[in-house]
């Protein structure tokens, strides 16, 4: 029987981590998501996404995160692409880690994005998570820069991406919901990462690399 994997590669992809195992959010796997989502996943009030989804109602927040992911899938081109890996520790889904690209092939420019719910914070699994990404971009797809953003207050992502070697590369307003907010930019190259002390474990990369025709 031919497999969802074969269908559409880039849910053949799983990334491994000593802790984690990241790896495309599937239609299965969407009520963990909206259950992790539930559980809060930021202080009220102060949404640290550029739209603020987690603060919609219980029953808006479901169909919005499926929509988001099948819209991912739909949109999905070898010149501008985003995959939604969903991170597992154990039999717990933590949140999601993003990986994207447009007019990579020219560019050679990865971006970044994710999410943990609040009982996951504070224990090392958003630079965990950031590390397979970056790594698997320098390391597997030659990637050279990775690009990621958040809110000038927000130390915890800003945080992260300092311990990985990311450098400040410009503040820029945006409209966030209603707010408006300060934006700071951060940049990573292969020579600047300050790679982890673990290996990263790939599966699924090549039929990945050649759908994204790289």
């Amino acid at each position: 029987m031919t497999s969802l994997a074969e269908i559409w590669p880039p849910f053949g992809l799983t990334l491994t981590t000593p802790r984690l195992t990241l790896r495309p959010v599937l239609d299965d796997d969407i009520p963990a998501a909206v259950a992790a989502a539930r559980s809060g996943v930021h202080r009220p009030g102060k949404s640290p996404f550029s739209v603020p989804w987690a603060e919609l109602p219980e029953d808006e927040l479901a169909p919005n995160m499926a929509q988001w992911y099948w819209r991912c899938r739909a949109n999905f081109t070898p010149e501008s692409w985003t995959v939604l890996l969903g991170v597992w520790n154990d039999d717990e889904l933590l949140g999601v880690q993003d990986i994207g690209a447009k007019n990579f092939n020219t560019l050679k420019t990865v971006s970044t994005g994710s999410w943990l719910k609040e009982s996951a914070q504070g224990q090392g699994f958003g630079k965990e998570m950031r590390s397979a990404v970056v790594s698997y971009a320098f390391d597997y797809l030659n990637a050279e820069v990775a690009a990621s953003e958040a809110a000038v207050w927000n130390q915890q992502s800003l945080g992260v991406s300092t311990a990985l070697g990311y450098e400040l590369n410009g503040i820029f307003r945006d409209g966030w919901g209603e707010k408006v907010e300060e934006v700071q930019r951060v940049r990573l190259t292969p020579t600047t990462f300050k790679r982890p002390t673990w290996t990263l474990t790939v599966q699924g990369h090549e039929a990945f690399s050649q759908y994204i025709a790289i």
